[in-house]
């Protein structure tokens, strides 16, 4: 059932493409993205936002409260939210829409190609231009980039900050009588004196495909930077070039070293992060969004005070700082030029002044630097040291290439690492398929 509804999904997206690329859009109306700060009055009236978070999320709840405080002083004012957190469906109706110009004033998207496609045709606001209109100027320089374009533009807001960290617990690794690997490649031969003590080396939520896609994603930022899968996903680059074969060897190493736990493939979120937190497994990679679980009392006493974190090793010869790694900010949030008016102009002026205050003290960070994230008062120690990491990141992002290559080559991507990873097929082999799927799928 799961596999035919990603189907129809990717039927529906392709449609919705082949729609705005024969033009649909070309008598969208839509106004000139630059023009930021339109001419009239603001006649307050309802506006919708296209979302895909969770309904009791930081994000929602904080523009909830915001919409309010906005609405208290604009009467007939309303932020109506049009909500579908999986994100699969949220894609098949944005595309679909957008397909038809029938976008709402805001809407959520990834830095895509289709977003992009949106953009070149003048159907988002140009987010940059409106941050600077607005002396908005404290965003963290990682949040912003993370949704740009690969052309450097910047056509959605953040509205969060994510750091990804390899956790770990340090009791297992002593008992193993290992460290904290210092380079990626010394991942298997931590993983084989963990399998040796009987301990599972590394929780995996196989289940859902992108936690192993991230592992793919690090070898090649490392070795060759951003770049490499930007020229991927144009067809300028091949998955046998020297960053991608290092790659699918890195990770077919890890397969035969039994880094992950056993029958990982099915294993979903929830169990994989609890091999963690009951002190199954040593290692769990997961970002910032679980704080909450994994450094405050919530955590289980017996393994509390061995929980700490390192950020993405480097490797010999490495081109990206260790201070860069996957720091993303989110979905952004795109608006549309067709909607644009004094009203919405007006209440993001607001809503953005306001919304990093308010974020921040749900215990978040924030996308801007200057916003507090305030400490549960059952945070463990780890939690603030967590949260102070995100002063010191570069501005290179290990981005999630689940976000940046086409659907289908994703899909088939994703299938492939766990065939590498269990030794079903060899790297070459993966290299082979992977390369025939970009030349098929990739619009160069």
């Amino acid at each position: 059932m799961a596999a035919l509804t990603r189907t129809t999904a990717m039927v529906a997206v392709a449609a919705a493409t082949a729609l705005i690329l024969t033009g649909c859009a070309g008598s969208s109306g839509a106004a000139d993205p630059t023009d930021i700060d339109p001419d009239g009055e603001v006649v307050p009236r309802q506006i919708s936002w296209l979302l895909s978070r969770p309904a009791d999320g930081g994000v929602i709840t904080a523009m909830e409260q915001i919409a309010d405080e906005y609405a208290a002083d604009h009467p007939g004012f309303a932020l109506n939210l049009i909500t579908t957190p999986d994100r699969p469906s949220y894609i098949q109706k944005y595309e679909t829409l957008a397909a038809a110009n029938k976008l709402p004033e805001l809407f959520d998207t990834d830095a895509t190609p289709f977003a992009q496609k949106l953009a070149a045709q003048g159907r988002m606001i140009d987010i940059e231009a409106l941050l600077d209109d607005l002396g908005l100027d404290d965003y963290r320089e990682a949040a912003l980039n993370y949704q740009r374009f690969d052309d450097g533009s910047l056509y959605m807001v953040p509205f969060e900050f994510q750091l990804e960290y390899f956790w770990y617990n340090s009791a297992l690794l002593r008992e193993a009588g290992v460290g904290v690997p210092a380079t990626l490649d010394d991942f298997p031969a931590m993983c084989e004196a963990l399998r040796a003590k009987g301990i599972t080396p590394i929780a995996l939520d196989g289940q859902d495909q992108w936690p192993l896609e991230r592992y793919m994603a690090y070898y090649p930022f490392r070795l060759a930077g951003p770049e490499y899968v930007q020229q991927l996903k144009n067809g300028e680059a091949s998955f046998g070039d020297p960053a991608g074969r290092a790659a699918a060897e890195w990770l077919s190493s890890l397969g035969q070293a039994g880094c992950f736990q056993e029958g990982f493939s099915s294993t979903g979120y929830a169990d994989a992060q609890a091999l963690f937190t009951s002190g199954k497994a040593a290692v769990y990679n997961i970002g910032t969004w679980e704080l909450s679980n994994l450094a405050t009392d919530a955590l289980d006493p017996a393994v509390r005070d061995d929980v700490d974190y390192f950020t993405l090793p480097t490797i010999d010869g490495a081109v990206t700082d260790d201070t860069e790694y996957v720091t993303p900010s989110g979905i952004g949030m795109a608006v549309n030029t067709k909607t644009y008016d004094p009203l919405v102009r007006d209440f993001l002026g607001f809503a953005l002044e306001r919304y990093p205050e308010v974020y921040a003290a749900t215990g978040a960070l924030s996308p801007t630097s200057t916003a507090a994230t305030t400490i549960p008062d059952n945070a463990t120690p780890l939690y603030t040291r967590a949260i102070e990491q995100a002063d010191n990141v570069g501005p290179r992002i290990a981005m999630p290439w689940d976000t940046q290559l086409d659907p289908a080559t994703n899909t088939r991507l994703q299938q492939e690492l766990t065939l590498l990873v269990q030794g079903d097929i060899t790297p070459d082999e993966f290299i082979t398929t992977m390369d025939a799927a970009l030349a098929e799928n990739a619009d160069g």
